[in-house]
C-alpha cells in the first residue's frame, strides 16, 4: 500500500508541475512559440505530439481541438509575415501533431510511449528516493519523466528511418534486379528476331559459297595428256 501510495504522490507531483508549465507556456508570443518549435534538435522534440501542442496526454478531443485552434493560429505565416519560412515550418509541426493525435492507432502508439518513461522514472526514483531525500534533493519527477519519455521517442524513430533505409534498400535492389531481367529478355528477344530476319541471307549466302567453291573446282581440274613419242634418229 505504501509503495502505491507513493506512486500516486509521484504522478500527482508530475500533472501538477505539467499544468504549471502549460500554463506558462500559453502566454508565449508567436516569436518565441516558433523559436520553441524549431530550436536545435526539434526534429527528436517534436516526435513527441503532446509535447508540440503543449497538451495533458489525458486531455479531450474538445481540448485537442481547442489547443490546435489556439496554436496554428499564433504560429501561422499569415500572422508571422515578417519571418513567414519558419512559421510555415513551425505550423506544419502543429498540423502534423495534431493529425497524428486524430489517428486513434497514433495516439495509442504515443501514449504508450509516455506511459513506458513514467513507469520506468517511477521504477528508477522509487529505488533513489532514499539517497535524494538523503542528500536533501527534490525527486525531479516531471524532467526525468520528459527525459526519458523523449529517449523512447528518438529511439523508435532512430528505429523507423533503419527499418525505412533496410526496405527502401531492398526495394531498389528487387527493382534493380527486374530491370537487369528485362533487359536481359529484350536482347535475346532482338537476337531472336535478327536471326531469324537474317536466316535466308545466311542460307542464300551458303549456297553461293557452295557453288563458287564447285565452278573453281571445275576450273582447276586438268586432264592428264600422254607423253610424245620421240623419234629415233639413224645415222
Amino acid at each position: 500500500m505504501a509503495a502505491s501510495g507513493s506512486g500516486d504522490d509521484a504522478f500527482q507531483t508530475f500533472y501538477t508541475e505539467v499544468k504549471q508549465i502549460e500554463k506558462r507556456d500559453s502566454v508565449l508570443t508567436s516569436k518565441q512559440q516558433i523559436d520553441r518549435l524549431l530550436r536545435p534538435g526539434a526534429s527528436y522534440f517534436n516526435l513527441n505530439p503532446f509535447e508540440v501542442l503543449q497538451i495533458d496526454p489525458e486531455a479531450t478531443d474538445e481540448e485537442l481541438k481547442k489547443r490546435f485552434r489556439q496554436l496554428s493560429i499564433l504560429v501561422h505565416p499569415d500572422k508571422n509575415q515578417d519571418d513567414a519560412d519558419r512559421a510555415q515550418l513551425a505550423f506544419e509541426a502543429v498540423d502534423k501533431a495534431y493529425k497524428m493525435l486524430l489517428e486513434p492507432e497514433h495516439k495509442k502508439k504515443a501514449l504508450d510511449v509516455i506511459h513506458a518513461g513514467k513507469e520506468y522514472v517511477e521504477h528508477t526514483m522509487s529505488q533513489k528516493k532514499k539517497q535524494l531525500k538523503k542528500d536533501g534533493k527534490p525527486p525531479v519527477f516531471r524532467q526525468a519523466v520528459y527525459k526519458q519519455t523523449m529517449k523512447l521517442f528518438a529511439e523508435l524513430e532512430i528505429k523507423r528511418k533503419e527499418r525505412e533505409a533496410k526496405e527502401m534498400h531492398e526495394r531498389k535492389r528487387q527493382r534493380e534486379e527486374e530491370i537487369e531481367t528485362q533487359e536481359r529478355a529484350k536482347r535475346e528477344r532482338e537476337w531472336q528476331k535478327n536471326f531469324e530476319e537474317t536466316r535466308d541471307g545466311r542460307v542464300d549466302s551458303w549456297r553461293n559459297f557452295q557453288a563458287k567453291g564447285k565452278t573453281k573446282k571445275e576450273k582447276n581440274r586438268t586432264f592428264l595428256k600422254p607423253p610424245k613419242v620421240k623419234m629415233e634418229q639413224r645415222e
